[in-house]
């Protein structure tokens, strides 16, 4: 997990947070990686780093939420990171992917949002949630549950969440719904097709 905490830190370092406490928060993370090497681990007793990412579709418009089966909320992907993630991008990605069963999904640069929360995995200990926004390629795509983790799985109106729910998560929806905007604002829209091809 060594390569893993090293990216952890430098991409913390440079991320530029969207408003002060954000800012407060990824320097109590980078605190945090200092004092601990094994920070992106779970056997970190004093809390480890997570990564989770709310995956949206193209427009932002509309999100897929699991509806966690321990904790009994509609929540985003994501977990803790096991040994073969590179990033914890890597990591939201991998979660993603595997939490909503769809393919082609596209991690944006960089994290939208971080959250800490107590949590009662591992003895009991706090989760240092990095927060990513994920594009689904597809999203009239089926999903697929993953039983261990989901009671159930579903689309969802980003303006419309269901419940029950926690701000962390609605406020992780509405960074990810902005930042898939920005992007297809700035991609050029596809060209047409020659006819008769």
């Amino acid at each position: 997990m060594s390569e893993l905490h090293g990216r952890a830190r430098a991409e913390l370092a440079a991320w530029n947070a969207p408003d002060p406490d954000q800012d407060r928060l990824r320097r109590s993370y980078l605190e945090h990686l200092d004092r601990h090497p094994d920070a992106c681990s779970r056997t970190c007793a004093a809390g480890h780093l997570t990564a989770s990412a709310a995956v949206v579709d193209p427009g932002g418009t509309r999100v897929v939420l699991t509806l966690h089966r321990k904790i009994g909320k509609w929540l985003q992907t994501g977990g803790h990171c096991e040994d073969g993630d590179a990033s914890l991008g890597g990591a939201a990605l991998r979660e993603a992917a595997e939490e909503s069963g769809l393919a082609g999904l596209r991690l944006l640069p960089g994290p939208v949002r971080l959250d800490r929360h107590r949590v009662g995995c591992c003895g009991g200990t706090w989760h240092l949630d990095v927060q990513y926004a994920v594009v689904a390629a597809d999203p009239a795509a089926a999903l697929s549950i993953d039983a261990a983790e989901s009671a159930d799985l579903g689309w969802f109106a980003v303006e419309d969440l269901p419940e029950p729910s926690d701000e962390a998560c609605r406020l992780l929806v509405g960074a990810a719904a902005r930042a898939a905007r920005r992007v297809s604002e700035r991609e050029p829209a596809p060209l047409p097709r020659p006819f008769g091809r």
